[in-house]
């Protein structure tokens, strides 16, 4: 049974009075936390006394919720252009590869640049470049999701909206976000726990030997794994805990269960997502006040949405065969232009064309553990993540669990890495992967249950009707239900996987630091000593690994998933 709504007509009621204290004691905390934004800056040790923790906790929240819409409405318009647009599509999907390849580093050592300039002798420009760089670890999984979204919408749902001669204001709202709703919150799930990989990054900036730090939780770790304290590292896990805890029960979980509404079937499911926070705001009379209170701005946004057309014509095909040669000629002369700013600027450091040679086979070395990663990942979690997803008892019961797995940030373990390693004599060369692992595995685990949930729930009645059960069963329903979303994981997870290795490939903890063979730690040795030259090269070179892994293995899976496998 569904949860009592209260009559149009309901009074002000004592859950009314709960939400609405809850929201204001959100406000005036939000608020608090975020004076210290415009201050200026006044470079100090971070202080590592626990008691500074839940104002820590605030601050890095404020940052990863400011990096998560941000993130949300660039996989948006990215997404709808490049399933809209031909051109945009042959375009920005090359271009997102590159930008998913460039590591997290890469993009903070630029805001910081920029963002001080910007900003001088204010904390707003240190607070700017620490959310750009998050949004960079959340915003190209959801790109990718949402473009698939769009690309495997159901093929009725798509006639409908023509012979309907909806607007393209209208199928949007109508159709394409609703058939892509369960895809982006779980992978906006998954990406707010790839911020909180690489938060420590982010609050304790150290670019060109100099050191910039914010106050938040990541800080605090990064402040505890620097001074070897194992006590107050402690006190930085525990509160990362509840904070992934509180996250998921106030936020996500209730995400999750609204999305059901979106699922695709002619038949509904017995068993269907809860959530206790949903289940009260729903007894609450507000939301539905202030729904109808936005409902002109609704309307006139639905008016002024005539002005894109009508959805009256396919999406656009190929073009004549000039505009495609005039195309391509433009983009090879931008990226022949490109490559002869890089080797000018390699030459005017006294390096050259020469400095390539070594990162290119360090990347050999990180494309083996990457290739690993994906491979045993695919291996254990898409089985686990299918029972989770066909099973929504199961995934209450799993999906906490598996938010605080996947965000608790990698880094934080690391001094308990370093010790085992130590200890046990085991290289980081093969230690590495279980680090990269831990902060790129989760992508596969959450798009497997994610397309598990999604598989219609007539469909699986049929099988059980028809008595397909085991190894028939996974080949005539559950692989082609989940490819797509598996598609998805494997292509973020390996983008995550090279992004990790720049963390993974080097740990310390106090005085004690371990290297492992790999572009990632060159990477990371470039940036910490501020050696612009081999920065360069090591991150054109990762990009060059990813994109090549991209065209070649995943670009191929996407097209085989759009033309055999969309519901």
């Amino acid at each position: 049974m569904g949860v009592p709504r209260p009559p149009a007509g309901a009074r002000f009621t004592w859950v009314d009075a709960v939400v609405a204290a809850a929201v204001l004691v959100g406000l005036y905390v939000a608020v608090r936390a975020g004076q210290g934004v415009t201050m200026s800056y006044t470079p100090a040790a971070i202080s590592t006394d626990p008691a500074n923790l839940p104002y820590y906790a605030v601050r890095s929240l404020l940052r990863m919720f400011a990096a998560l819409v941000l993130a949300l409405l660039f996989a948006l318009v990215w997404g709808y252009a490049t399933a809209h647009s031909r051109r945009a599509e042959r375009v920005l999907i090359p271009a997102l590869d590159i930008l998913q390849s460039v590591p997290v580093l890469a993009f903070l050592t630029v805001a910081v640049t920029g963002f001080i300039a910007l900003f001088p002798g204010s904390q707003l420009g240190l607070e700017c470049a620490a959310v750009v760089a998050i949004f960079t670890s959340q915003a190209w999984n959801l790109a990718f999701a949402f473009h698939h979204s769009l690309i495997t919408i159901p093929r009725e749902l798509d006639e409908l909206s023509r012979s309907m001669g909806f607007t393209r204001w209208m199928r949007l709202w109508k159709v394409e976000l609703p058939s892509g709703a369960i895809a982006l919150v779980w992978n906006a799930m998954l990406s707010f726990g790839g911020g909180w990989f690489f938060l420590v990054a982010a609050e304790l900036i150290s670019v060109s030997n100099t050191a910039y730090s914010l106050p938040g939780v990541g800080s605090y770790a990064g402040a505890a794994i620097a001074q070897g304290d194992l006590g107050e590292m402690g006190w930085a896990v525990l509160t990362m805990v509840i904070m992934v805890v509180a996250v998921n029960f106030l936020f996500w979980r209730p995400l999750v269960a609204w999305a059901e509404r979106f699922k695709v079937e002619q038949a509904g499911s017995a068993r269907v997502q809860r959530s206790l926070v949903l289940d009260f705001l729903r007894r609450a009379h507000g939301p539905r006040l202030l729904g109808r209170a936005l409902a002109p701005v609704r309307d006139l946004a639905g008016r002024a949405g005539r002005v894109f057309g009508v959805d009256d014509r396919p999406v656009p095909g190929r073009r004549g065969r000039t505009g495609e040669v005039v195309f391509w000629v433009v983009a090879a002369a931008l990226v022949c232009w490109g490559l002869a700013g890089l080797g000018a600027y390699l030459a005017g450091e006294g390096a050259g064309w020469s400095l390539l040679a070594e990162p290119v086979l360090l990347g050999l070395a990180t494309l083996a553990r990457v290739v690993v990663l994906v491979v045993l990942a695919s291996l254990v979690w898409v089985p686990v993540g299918v029972w989770i997803g066909l099973s929504p008892r199961l995934t209450r019961i799993a999906q906490p669990l598996v938010q605080v797995l996947a965000s608790f940030p990698a880094n934080f373990l690391f001094p308990l890495a370093t010790w085992v390693f130590v200890e046990t004599g085991l290289s980081l060369d093969v230690g590495g992967i279980v680090l990269m692992a831990l902060g790129a595995q989760w992508y596969i685990l959450f798009n497997a249950i994610a397309g598990a949930m999604a598989i219609p729930t007539d469909l699986r009645e049929a099988m059980d009707n028809l008595g397909v059960y085991g190894r028939q069963r996974w080949r005539r329903l559950i692989i082609p239900g989940i490819f797509p979303a598996y598609v998805t994981g494997g292509v973020t997870a390996s983008g995550g996987a090279w992004n990790a290795s720049i963390v993974a490939e080097v740990v310390t903890f106090g005085s004690t630091t371990l290297t492992a063979t790999g572009l990632g730690a060159y990477i990371a040795r470039a940036t910490q000593s501020g050696d612009h030259p081999r920065l360069l090269a090591g991150v054109a070179v990762m990009t060059l690994y990813v994109v090549a892994l991209n065209r070649l293995l995943w670009r191929p899976l996407y097209r085989l998933a759009e033309r055999r496998y969309s519901l």
